[in-house]
């Protein structure tokens, strides 16, 4: 299993958008790695537009045909977007977890921790 090397990961299998020079606010989503492991995603809990979120904390829910996983904010700041498209239809993060099953953005105050695509791969031993 490849990950995107633009992308950086959090051990919770979270990904963040947040390249060298990349625009705030920035896109988060679970890994392929997650996706896989959690089975037919069918229901999300994510939170709101306007919700301040903490990195590591817990933020939200996926629901798959297995168990429900919690999800973690991978960074610090405030939620300016969730994206419909995957509460409408949660299976767009099993089929497309780096593009159209991306989960919300955040406008970034704080990110520490962050693995690179190399080092998320020898933690997950991809």
């Amino acid at each position: 299993m490849t990950f995107p090397e633009k992308l950086l990961y959090t051990p919770e299998h979270e990904w963040v958008d947040w390249a060298p020079g990349a625009q705030d606010p920035v896109a988060i989503g679970i890994t392929s790695y997650a996706a896989e492991s959690l089975g037919d995603i069918v229901f999300v809990d994510l939170p709101k537009a306007g919700t301040r979120v903490t990195s590591g904390e817990v933020c939200g829910e996926l629901e798959s045909t297995k168990s429900v996983s919690e999800l973690f904010a991978p960074v610090t700041g405030e939620v300016v977007e969730v994206n419909p498209a995957v509460v409408t239809d949660p299976s767009l993060i099993n089929n497309d977890p780096y593009g159209r099953g991306w989960l919300f953005k955040v406008a970034v105050e704080e990110a520490t921790g962050l693995l690179t695509a190399a080092k998320y791969a020898e933690l997950t031993e991809a």
